[in-house]
């Protein structure tokens, strides 16, 4: 059975001011609390992780290295 985009993860390249969609999808995945975070409400990445976050608290937790 083939997914549509609006089930399955987006793959991003994340820049300073932005990302750009690699591979379309609905989400992304936190790195933290590998919670889906949908593209429309990600706020929070590491450029030089290529990372996405949940939340400025797993943000600052993952950049602090306390997970």
């Amino acid at each position: 059975m083939l997914m549509n985009s609006a089930d399955r993860p987006a793959m991003l390249f994340y820049q300073p001011n932005g990302f750009r969609v690699l591979s379309p999808g609905s989400h992304v995945i936190c790195a933290v609390s590998s919670e889906p975070v949908p593209l429309e409400s990600l706020r929070y990445w590491c450029v030089e992780r290529q990372e996405a976050y949940a939340s400025a608290e797993f943000a600052t937790r993952r950049l602090t290295d306390q997970v």
